[in-house]
């Protein structure tokens, strides 16, 4: 059974090699696929030995999408890592152990997935490690066409793992807020999308699902989605950290629960206010707002 890993890249030399490092006993074949890096990506990327391509990114989900387009042909299983993940010793064995026994009806496989923040592990909020499905039979899965929080959908059953991928990004602080910010726009995008519906989408909601991530989406789009704006952001807050016990990772965790867990949900927000305002008060189209007030063109 060949595996191969599907890697985006942009400016990633931080983290590319330790990537690559921790999935070289697990994988055949490496795909990466660069938006056009102006730090050293390409150059470790082209050392390593990997399958290069480059191309200019639009979001994640059409990006992968066109990835998984260009997978070698003798590939059976795709795995999606990012550059900022690595791969536990104990999850590339555990994959390597049962991947040839899956039968044809298994298209997917989950696994866990833990953040390291500022070099502190967020082991609290009821929000890691989560399952996620990361490796699925070549032709067999897709990435759900939004503009945030994507998942790759597959049509057969799935199994579960018990190792994990590590989620640890080593850049500034400044730069996740930079990087989040961008986010809470492309999060704005898929909930005004849910409420005006000017754009084709996929999702995995479903409560009725075992897997965790569709439950997670249901709940965020039935319920999370309807509840009043900027209030929805503080619940959830309190919720990851009083409810779920998030005062518990110490100082930096509870910067990270603030930031991702508030901040970032409460930007998000705001966001959506500035799309309607404008909308209102220039009598302009969904798509015209979006484009003029988040610089995305939907």
């Amino acid at each position: 059974m060949r595996l191969c890993a599907v890697v985006l890249t942009f400016n990633e030399e931080l983290h590319l090699e330790r990537c690559l490092h921790s999935i070289r006993p697990l994988v055949h074949e490496v795909l990466v696929v660069d938006s056009y890096s102006t730090d050293g990506t390409v150059a470790i990327a082209m050392s390593s030995g990997v399958k290069l391509l480059q191309r200019k990114f639009v979001n994640y989900a059409d990006q992968y999408n066109w990835a998984l387009s260009r997978v070698p042909h003798d590939c059976d299983w795709v795995l999606r890592i990012d550059a900022d993940e690595y791969v536990t010793p104990d999850l590339v064995d555990e994959i390597n152990c049962i991947i040839p026994t899956l039968p044809a009806d298994v298209h997917g496989i989950v696994v866990g997935r833990s953040v390291r923040f500022l070099g502190c592990h967020i082991r609290y909020g009821g929000v890691f490690p989560v399952r996620v499905l990361r490796v699925f039979r070549s032709g067999k899965g897709r990435c759900e066409r939004r503009w945030m929080d994507e998942h790759v959908i597959v049509t057969g059953r799935t199994v579960t793992c018990k190792g994990a991928l590590i989620d640890d990004n080593r850049n500034s602080l400044s730069w996740w807020i930079d990087k989040h910010n961008r986010y809470a726009s492309r999060e704005a995008v898929d909930l005004l999308n849910l409420e005006f519906c000017f754009a084709p989408f996929d999702s995995v909601a479903d409560m009725n699902d075992r897997a965790e991530a569709s439950r997670k989406r249901w709940l965020k789009e039935k319920v999370y989605s309807r509840m009043p704006l900027g209030v929805r952001a503080l619940l959830y807050f309190v919720y990851r950290v009083i409810v779920r016990l998030g005062f518990l990772d110490g100082a930096t965790g509870m910067a990270y629960h603030f930031f991702q867990g508030l901040w970032y949900r409460f930007l998000v927000d705001q966001k959506i206010r500035e799309v309607k305002a404008h909308m209102s008060r220039n009598q302009v189209d969904i798509r015209i707002a979006i484009r003029e007030v988040l610089q995305i063109v939907v």
